[in-house]
């Protein structure tokens, strides 16, 4: 198990800030990093272009790192492992609530790091992607979205994140894993999920860094958030699939009795998974196990086989009709 004691003070923050400026100066000079911290635009016409071919599916089995919170969590890539290929490898840093800027500034204490982390499959992510050793980078922001945005700089420190992977790999593929909100939000969680994917991941974090550093290339999307809204409209249209009956189906209950906000079940857990499975090897999810285990070994809840096959034949549907995936997308519509 990595020792990740003294990563959030003291020593292990001191090597940490000799990374990132040592890095970062690397990176400016290789991709043009921004020091332009305001506002820019990148045409409707070039960000089209920039999607329109999908990438090549991987023909061997991946090893990715995982940057994030408890979104991500150690389940979702330990299932989605579990889907892949024999092969599969993965590492990740993670936080409570952290932000890209949290995970980024050497200075900045990342909350929960010594919990989240406390577990074989720890890397330090400068560390990580300076090394060159993944074949996909998926990070995440914080939620509440809009409070990382206007806080938390989220297109400033994607860009420097991606700079870096770019540099570690000029051939790693560079994933931003789209999350959702608090479940009683009171603009409403289906309308939050509508309107959120263009306005706040794509036009404040996501177009920012594509108009101010296209040597990065392109950005892909694991748009979770968006599978979550198509899999509830259809629980809803259909009255259940008998294990899950609404939104609540995939939001896990706290040790107190009581429906968590924000965090999943293992049901809500297997969709993010089949949602990562089907962007980054560009692959139907349909058809695959319905029984996985935990990160910690334990069984997880299994979906009912119906609600299996409803969450994997909506995740080719959402990834299949957003470009931004980079999968190919479907003429079936």
């Amino acid at each position: 198990m990595a020792d990740v004691t003294g990563q959030s003070t003291g020593i292990g923050r001191v090597r940490l800030k000799l990374l990132v400026v040592l890095a970062g100066l690397t990176v400016a000079a290789l991709f043009g990093l921004s020091r332009n911290n305001g506002a820019a635009e990148i045409a409707p016409a070039r960000v089209d272009a920039l999607y329109s071919a999908p990438l090549t599916p991987p023909t061997a089995p991946l090893r990715v790192f995982h940057l994030g919170h408890s979104l991500v969590g150690r389940d979702v890539p330990a299932m989605l492992q579990q889907l892949a290929r024999a092969g599969h490898r993965y590492e990740s840093q993670l936080g409570w609530g952290a932000s890209l800027r949290t995970h980024w500034e050497p200075d900045v204490e990342i909350p929960g790091f010594v919990q989240e982390n406390a577990h074989d499959r720890y890397r330090d992510a400068l560390v990580a992607l300076t090394s060159g050793d993944y074949d996909a980078f998926v990070a995440t922001e914080m939620v509440e979205i809009r409070d990382a945005i206007r806080y938390h700089d989220s297109a400033k420190y994607l860009e420097k994140w991606a700079a870096l992977a770019r540099h570690g790999n000029r051939n790693v593929r560079i994933y931003l894993y789209e999350t959702w909100h608090q479940i009683h939000d009171p603009e409403g969680w289906l309308t939050r999920l509508d309107l959120d994917l263009e306005r706040y991941w794509e036009a404040k974090i996501l177009l920012p860094v594509l108009a101010r550093n296209e040597a990065l290339g392109p950005i892909y999307v694991i748009p979770a958030g968006q599978v979550f809204a198509r899999f509830i409209r259809a629980v809803n249209a259909t009255g259940g699939t008998g294990d899950i009956a609404g939104k609540e189906g995939l939001i896990r209950t706290n040790a107190n009795g009581e429906l968590d906000d924000v965090h999943l079940n293992d049901l809500g857990t297997y969709l993010v998974a089949l949602t990562h499975y089907a962007v980054l090897y560009q692959t139907s999810p349909v058809g695959l196990p319905r029984q996985l285990r935990r990160a910690d070994g334990s069984l997880a809840q299994a979906p009912s086989e119906e609600t299996a096959r409803l969450m994997q034949e909506t995740v080719w549907q959402v990834v299949t009709s957003y470009p931004k995936t980079g999968v190919a997308q479907s003429t079936d519509r």
